[in-house]
This record gives C-alpha cells, structure tokens and sequence, in this order.
C-alpha cells in the first residue's frame, strides 16, 4: 500500500497497525517513494539451551593447541 505524506499524518495509528499485521506501507512524497513503514522486531531475551545439540560432530584433539602464529607471543 502507498499513501502520500498528508494521509501519514492524518492516519498514522491506522497504518501503523496495518504494518504490525503485516501489510507493507509505503509513504510517497509527490508520488514517489520515500519511506517504508515497517515493525520493528524485538530481540530475543533469552538463548535457547541446547539449540545448538546435534550439530557440532566432533572436536578435534588439538582444539585447545595453541596455534602456529600465535607461538610469538607465549
């Protein structure tokens, strides 16, 4: 949906909530685009535990070696 800036103003609470629901607004100055009216997504609180089981297969031995370029600085 594309609204021209007056009708913004007058019915911003109506096209806010159209957003919400989903429904792409567009704000156009002189019938061109300008402004896309979209919800902001809330970030999550918290981690899910283990969301992560199942994909890390195998560790190898030497995941806690030091690594060859930073030997330098032991």
């Amino acid at each position: 949906m594309q609204v021209n800036i007056h009708e913004a103003k007058s019915q911003l609470s109506r096209l806010i909530q159209r957003s919400m629901d989903g429904e792409e607004i567009i704000i156009a100055r002189n019938n061109h685009p300008v402004i896309r009216l979209e919800p902001i997504k809330p970030k999550p609180t918290k981690r899910k535990l283990g969301a992560l089981q199942g994909l890390i297969k195998s560790i190898d031995s030497d995941f806690n070696a030091p690594l060859d370029d930073f030997q330098d600085y032991m």
